[in-house]
């Protein structure tokens, strides 16, 4: 029964005694509103602090492992690795100047044509060198180039490739 009720019938102790029930009431669930709002903001510091953690793990280990990596490689191996990449580089340059060069078996050395030319001075030189050689050269019997192509790279080669000339790109 409500407050109003009881004082209508006259009975003031049970009025009192209503409103001192709904106030012990109102005050228990505001105590119990409160309470629930302290273990909600309770709850997002603990999710705070988990997530502050595993941020702090994840910090932790990254820092590690670029620690390890570090030593792992190290400026000195970096610096060896790059001397025997221009080593090689000068090494295939050579090999490629020593392919270039001429590999004519009938090059006539300087001395012997300037010999031949001091032996022309007193003759005809235009007569002299319009004249056809007195022997004629055989020809060289050469075997015939192949026809097919060279053989794809395999992957491993190609990726080697590739990496080697990004590098010597960046360089």
């Amino acid at each position: 029964e409500t407050a109003e009720k009881r004082t209508a019938m006259g009975d003031k102790t049970g009025a009192i005694s209503t409103l001192e029930l709904r106030e012990t009431i109102e005050s228990e669930i505001d105590k119990i509103h409160d309470t629930k709002i302290n273990l909600e903001i309770q709850l997002i510091n603990l999710e705070s602090a988990v997530q502050n953690a595993e941020t702090f793990k994840v910090l932790k280990k990254i820092s590690t492992t670029m620690k390890q990596t570090r030593t792992e490689i190290g400026i000195e191996k970096i610096d060896d690795i790059m001397d025997d990449i221009k080593e090689e580089l000068v090494n295939a340059q050579e090999i490629n100047t020593a392919m270039a060069q001429p590999v004519d078996t009938l090059m006539i050395d300087d001395e012997d044509l300037l010999a031949e030319l001091d032996g022309l001075e007193g003759e005809d030189f235009e007569a002299t060198m319009l004249k056809p050689p007195a022997s004629a050269v055989a020809p060289l019997d050469l075997p015939s180039a192949p026809n097919a192509s060279l053989p794809p790279l395999e992957q491993k080669e190609e990726d080697d490739l590739k990496k080697l000339e990004a590098e010597l790109a960046g360089m």
